[in-house]
């Protein structure tokens, strides 16, 4: 799979609703009732992130919860994407890139979207066929202020913004012509997860469902 492939692909992932849920999973119990309240809130895309010992079974977990797109973040290395498409992700989402990670995407046909956090990053991703990328960390590397001023050297880049983003700020890069959606984690909040208060999780996915997108 080409990196230009990988981005109409991330594209239609990006376009489910205006909100990637980013999860941190410990407890691979919670994976599919946790899936589930995203999904009946609205956010069928979900990113779980690499970072946890439990990760890639909630991946599996997850992959079988009928109507979520499930996904992997925190993609590192080879071995990340190898052991992603094997749980079941469908996407994949890196804080970078490196050539490495850009060859295993491209082996294991696992659509990328590849961390860029400046202008020069964003162009070498273009320069190889990439138009989605992910913007992180997006509130410390500039916020919606520097996507908007990007949007008119590169116009053919759209971003999902990630890292620092909440039901408060999404709305500002939501507006911007150059965003897709953004990945936030406020929708599955650690005390909700431990309580295993599930009908808060689908409140709060149906309310990050409801932003404005342009």
């Amino acid at each position: 799979m080409t990196p230009a492939e990988q981005s109409i692909a991330a594209e239609q992932i990006c376009r489910l609703a205006p909100v990637v849920p980013v999860l941190i999973v410990e407890d691979v119990t919670q994976a599919a009732p946790l899936a589930q309240a995203l999904v009946a809130g609205g956010l069928p895309a979900l990113e779980v992130t690499l970072r946890t010992k439990a990760a890639l079974d909630v991946i599996r977990a997850m992959a079988e919860v009928e109507g979520g797109v499930v996904g992997a973040g925190t993609l590192l290395t080879r071995a990340d994407v190898k052991a992603a498409k094997a749980a079941g992700a469908k996407f994949g989402v890196s804080p970078g890139t490196t050539q490495a990670l850009i060859e295993a995407c491209e082996d294991e046909g696992l659509p990328l979207l590849p961390g860029a956090a400046s202008a020069s990053e964003a162009m070498a991703l273009l320069e190889r066929g990439y138009t989605v990328q992910k913007f992180f960390p997006a509130e410390q590397a500039g916020g919606a202020g520097f996507l908007k001023a990007l949007s008119s050297p590169l116009p053919q880049v759209r971003f999902c913004p990630t890292g620092g983003i909440s039901l408060k700020n999404a709305g500002d890069y939501l507006g911007l012509p150059n965003v897709l959606c953004v990945g936030g984690s406020w929708v599955a909040p650690k005390d909700a997860l431990a309580a295993g208060s599930w009908s808060e999780v689908t409140f709060l996915a149906a309310e990050a469902r409801g932003l404005a997108r342009r």
